[in-house]
């Protein structure tokens, strides 16, 4: 633990005493969380971090904002890319309208096909 702590004593600080990470750092803690049997508590703890602090970085990582080094037991998780699938659009014989009805309880109003849709919902809205 004193290495750790004289490690940990050359990160600068800002005049509130927050320690500054810097980013290949904050990247490498990272990259231990990925490491195989490696918890982000455990590395959190290792560095004097709070879990969510290791959370908050991690996410940097997953939107690009932190590159992650290559560390020796780190694995991920295979990508499997899908071919697509086409799919066979059949077409639908078109729909003649000579009329529009709207129903409401015991109403019924009927409009002409070509009744504009901004029509149809004024009147949908008044009823």
């Amino acid at each position: 633990m004193g290495a750790t702590n004289e490690f940990l004593a050359r990160i600068p600080r800002s005049s509130d005493g927050k320690r500054r990470w810097p980013l290949e750092l904050k990247a490498r803690i990272v990259a231990e969380t990925l490491i195989e049997g490696a918890t982000v508590n455990g590395v959190a703890k290792r560095y004097n971090l709070i879990a969510s602090t290791v959370s908050d970085w991690r996410r940097m990582a997953r939107t690009g904002k932190l590159v992650l080094p290559n560390l020796d037991g780190m694995d991920f998780v295979p990508v499997l890319i899908e071919e697509r699938k086409l799919l066979e659009v059949v077409p639908t014989p078109p729909i003649n309208l000579t009329s529009v009805e709207l129903l409401k309880g015991e109403v019924t109003i009927r409009l002409a096909a070509d009744t504009p849709a901004t029509r149809i919902a004024e009147i949908v809205a008044a009823l």
